[in-house]
């Protein structure tokens, strides 16, 4: 087995961070970075965004060029999947038959998106969209596009609803929930959202439930449970997605919506790590579990985990961050909340400018903003400090909040 050799399945933004960060601390032995795709380590914000709509060239998305991972004696297999790890014999078996023996291995695997199994989701022009492949094909068939459903209200939903309507498409979506992001956010903010989406001219359908797609070879209208059907000429379906761990069935890594690691991203076998959207990770700074699927976590994560497998000791315990781009609006949330959350609110809903605190027992646990990033930079250092806070200054706009929060 080669001395001193680092294995890291998933060759994303959390894998690439992780080979970056085992170089950056001075590790000098063996790195196999492993990816399912064809592509060296990328960012994914912008295939629902900038990238789709082809206002960003490829070469952007990528983390780094092709010769720095020469450079850094890096060796990437790509567009080839992990099929099993061997904790025993250090070993991860890969799909080509190449067999890598590791010291130390991270799984970074990340997710793969909720599939539909209903009548119809085999015809063309019925799409997901996880991939730079898959954003490159979603923005081609844009091109020839008039009439665009979307299934799906989340997040990835939203973005590429509000990136077709921006091209000057027709957009429907169509939403499962009374309210969209009414989980993350709340119906109040959830209903915000929505009405963002019809200012701008898309048709959003709440509480119907997709049960066919039906064309002649492609998609051509979407049938709902009621009867009622919406025709199209392009579906995109964001329904969620899952961990990729399905080829780590029978290594003895535990697993529960996700990998389970500690805030050293440390799974429960020796020399097996995990980090980014495919572990479910111990937050000390919130005392809970969180499997967080955004940007600036598996950045983070990874850089992280790196540092960690290169004999560092820093625990890994963020405030969880993330940011979505629609219609020229930024919405930014911090924190992770909670149904029953108390939701103050800061600034004025119809202009679209405002902060949404959640707070348990009076203490601030997260923050929903539109257009008001200083408000989120204080809202994270209120949620740090844990203190407790009178409604009444979170709302008053008149308080300096910064100045507050320090």
């Amino acid at each position: 087995m080669p001395p001193n050799s680092c294995c890291i399945v998933g060759a994303n933004l959390a894998g690439g961070r992780a080979a970056e960060a085992l170089r950056q601390r001075g590790f000098d032995g063996r790195i196999v970075l492993v990816g399912a795709e064809p592509d060296r380590p990328y960012e994914r914000p912008p295939l629902s965004k900038e990238y789709l709509r082809r206002e960003m060239p490829e070469e952007k998305l990528y983390l780094r060029p092709q010769d720095y991972y020469r450079e850094q004696r890096i060796e990437l297999r790509l567009g080839v999947s992990a099929t099993r790890l061997d904790p025993t014999e250090r070993i991860v078996d890969l799909e080509s038959g190449e067999g890598v023996h590791y010291d130390k291995v991270l799984i970074a695997t990340g997710c793969q998106v909720r599939r539909l199994s209903i009548p119809g989701s085999d015809l063309d022009r019925v799409s997901y969209l996880r991939t730079r492949t898959e954003s490159a094909e979603l923005a081609r068939l844009l091109d020839k596009a008039r009439r665009v459903v979307v299934v799906g209200g989340g997040f990835i939903g939203s973005e590429v609803a509000a990136s077709a309507r921006t091209l000057g498409k027709e957009v429907t979506i169509l939403e499962a929930s009374a309210v969209p992001l009414v989980r993350a956010l709340g119906t109040k903010m959830g209903e915000a959202c929505a009405g963002i989406h019809r200012d701008h001219g898309v048709d959003v359908r709440l509480s119907c439930r997709v049960q066919e797609f039906r064309g002649a070879g492609r998609v051509e209208e979407v049938v709902l449970a009621d009867g009622s059907k919406v025709d199209c000429d392009l579906a995109v379906v964001g329904v969620g997605v899952t961990p990729t761990v399905d080829w780590l069935h029978g290594s003895g890594v535990a697993l529960d919506n996700g990998v389970l690691v500690n805030e050293y991203c440390e799974t429960n076998l020796p020399g097996v790590y995990a980090a980014g959207d495919v572990a479910n990770a111990w937050n000390p700074s919130l005392g809970e579990r969180l499997r967080v699927e955004h940007y600036d976590n598996a950045q983070n994560h990874g850089t992280a985990a790196g540092k960690v497998m290169a004999g560092g000791r820093e625990p890994y315990a963020p405030i969880p961050y993330f940011w979505s781009d629609q219609y020229g609006y930024t919405l930014q949330y911090v924190g992770h909340a909670r149904g029953d959350d108390q939701v103050v609110l800061r600034g004025d809903l119809p202009t679209r400018s405002f902060t949404a605190f959640y707070l348990q027992e009076g203490r601030v646990r997260a923050g929903f903003a539109i257009g008001r990033p200083k408000d989120i930079m204080a809202t994270r250092r209120l949620i740090q400090t844990g203190k407790q806070v009178d409604p009444r200054v979170l709302a008053d706009e008149q308080i300096d909040l910064r100045a507050f929060a320090r």
